[in-house]
C-alpha cells in the first residue's frame, strides 16, 4: 500500500472521520474507494428491504473528468460484487437521462459534482430521500472544489445529509477555506492524516523541473522544438501540454496537427463523451501528445507521462503543482517545463522553493519557423480570434497582470501577432466595459 492508503484505511476501518492531506498520484482514490465499498457491503448485510433504495456512499469531486475516472476505478474494484452499483451525476449530461438512470439502475454509490447533485436535490427528483440512508460522505480535491466556487453548494448538500455518518475529506493543500469546510463536514474528533509532511516539497523529487523565459512570438516554435527533441530521445514518449484556456488548447492542437504531430486535445468546449474517449485513449497509449486545458490538471491518472509542458502562467502555485503531478506518478521519473513570457517571470517567486532549473533557449531552425507560419496560416481566423479573446479574459482575471489594463492590452496584442493575426480582434462594447478595457489604447470596439 502507499502511505495515504495505509493511513486512511486504518482510520476509516476504526470508524473515524479523517482530514487527509495527500499529493496527486499517491493512490488516494483506492484509499477512499475501498472503505466506500466496505461500507456498502456492511450496510447491505444489516439493512432490511426498504421501499426507497438508499444511497450509502456519496463522493463529491470538482470535475466530470475526475468523476468519470473515479467511477471507472470503482467498477474495477467491484468486478466480483454484482449487487453494488455506481453512478455519476455530472454537468454536460441531460437531467432527464440522469433521472431515468437513477430510477432504472440500482446504485448504492453516487459520484457527483456539487452543482449537478444540487440540481437533483432542488428538483425533488427523489434523491433527497435516498440520501437520508447515507453512511459515508467523501470529498475529493476539496481545495479545488472550493477554488471553483462550490462552497455554498456543498453547504446546501451537507444540510440534506444525515448527521450520523462517516466522512473523509481529501485535499492536496489546506488553506483556510478547506479547514472551514472540514469543520462543517467532519466530526470534531476527526483524525488528521498528513502524507506530505512538514517541510516536504509539494512536488515529486523524481520530477526534473525547468523554466524557460522567451518572447511570445517564439512560444509556438519552442513548444514544437521541445516536443521534437523529446520524441527523438524517448522511445515510449507520452507528453501533456497545458494551455491557459480552452481556445488556446484548440489552436495549439490545430497547429501541431498541421505540423504532422500525433496530438489529441481535451478542453471544456468538447463534449463529455469525446473527452472521456480521448482520456481513455491517452491512458492506454504511448507515442502520443495530449494538448489540454486545466480539466486534466487534477485527479487524472495518466500512467507513464514522460514530459509536462506548461505554456504561460498557471492560475496559482497549486495549479502549477497539480499540472506537474501528471508525471512522476507511482514512483516513476518525469520531467516538467514551464514556458513564460518575460512579463510573466514574477510567477517564479511563487515557486522559488521548488527545485527549478533554468532551461537555456534552444537554437531555432529558420525552416521550421517558416513551416509554423505556413501552418498557422491554414488555421481558420475564427479559431485565432477566439484564442485572443480567451487569452485576454484569462489574464485580465489574474490580479497581478489584469490590474494594469494598459500593459495587459500591450501583452495581448503581442500574443495576437504571435498567432498570425494581422491586427487584434475587436471586442463587443459590453465585454470591454465589463473587463474594464473600454478606452484603453489598443482595444478595438465592434461597431
Amino acid at each position: 500500500m502507499t502511505r495515504v492508503q495505509e493511513a486512511t484505511l486504518s482510520a476509516s476501518h476504526e470508524g473515524n472521520d479523517a482530514l487527509v492531506k495527500a499529493r496527486a498520484g499517491t493512490g488516494k482514490s483506492i484509499a477512499f474507494l475501498l472503505p466506500a465499498i466496505e461500507t456498502v457491503l456492511k450496510a447491505s448485510i444489516s439493512s432490511t428491504v426498504k421501499r426507497v433504495p438508499p444511497i450509502y456512499v456519496l463522493i463529491l469531486c470538482p470535475t466530470r473528468e475526475l468523476a468519470s475516472q473515479i467511477s471507472a476505478e470503482a467498477n474495477v474494484l467491484l468486478k466480483h460484487h454484482n449487487g453494488i452499483g455506481v453512478q455519476t451525476l455530472v454537468g454536460g449530461t441531460r437531467f432527464k437521462v440522469d433521472q431515468r438512470r437513477l430510477e432504472s439502475d440500482p446504485c448504492q454509490i453516487i459520484i457527483a459534482t456539487p452543482g449537478r447533485l444540487l440540481d437533483h436535490i432542488e428538483n425533488k427528483s427523489g434523491i433527497s430521500l435516498r440520501l437520508m440512508g447515507l453512511h459515508m460522505l467523501i470529498l475529493d480535491e476539496a481545495d479545488y472544489l472550493l477554488n471553483l466556487g462550490f462552497r455554498k453548494d456543498m453547504e446546501k448538500i451537507v444540510d440534506c445529509l444525515p448527521r450520523k455518518r462517516q466522512s473523509l475529506l481529501f485535499s492536496a493543500t489546506l488553506p483556510k477555506e478547506v479547514r472551514r469546510i472540514s469543520q462543517l463536514v467532519l466530526k470534531r474528533e476527526h483524525v488528521y492524516i498528513d502524507t506530505v509532511g512538514l517541510g516536504c516539497l509539494d512536488t515529486h523529487a523524481k520530477v526534473k523541473q525547468f523554466y524557460l523565459v522567451a518572447p511570445h512570438d517564439q512560444h509556438l516554435e519552442i513548444v514544437h522544438h521541445l516536443l521534437k527533441s523529446h520524441i527523438s530521445q524517448v522511445l515510449d514518449y507520452k507528453v501533456i501540454v497545458f494551455c491557459a484556456t480552452a481556445m488556446m488548447t484548440s489552436l495549439m492542437s490545430a497547429l501541431l496537427r498541421e505540423m504532422k504531430m500525433n496530438v489529441k486535445e481535451i478542453h471544456t468546449k468538447k463534449s463529455p463523451l469525446y473527452c472521456t474517449r480521448i482520456s481513455n485513449e491517452f491512458k492506454e497509449s504511448k507515442g502520443l501528445i495530449l494538448i489540454t486545458s486545466d480539466v486534466s490538471a487534477r485527479g487524472m491518472n495518466y500512467p507513464d507521462v514522460t514530459l509536462v509542458i506548461q505554456v504561460g502562467i498557471p492560475s496559482d502555485r497549486g495549479q502549477y503543482i497539480h499540472r506537474l503531478g501528471r508525471t512522476g506518478r507511482q514512483g516513476k521519473e518525469g520531467e516538467g517545463l514551464l514556458l513564460l513570457a518575460p512579463w510573466e517571470q514574477y510567477f517564479l517567486d511563487e515557486i522559488k522553493d521548488l527545485p527549478l532549473e533554468k532551461f537555456h533557449l534552444p537554437h531555432m531552425d529558420s525552416i521550421v519557423k517558416a513551416k509554423i507560419g505556413e501552418s498557422m496560416g491554414k488555421i481558420d481566423v475564427s479559431v485565432k480570434e477566439a484564442a485572443y479573446h480567451a487569452w485576454l479574459g484569462y489574464y485580465n482575471s489574474i490580479s497581478a497582470i489584469g490590474r494594469d489594463k494598459t500593459s495587459l492590452v500591450e501583452f495581448a496584442n503581442q500574443f495576437s501577432a504571435s498567432i498570425g493575426l494581422q491586427k487584434p480582434p475587436s471586442l463587443y462594447r459590453k465585454t470591454a466595459v465589463k473587463m474594464g478595457l473600454k478606452g484603453i489604447p489598443g482595444i478595438q470596439i465592434r461597431k
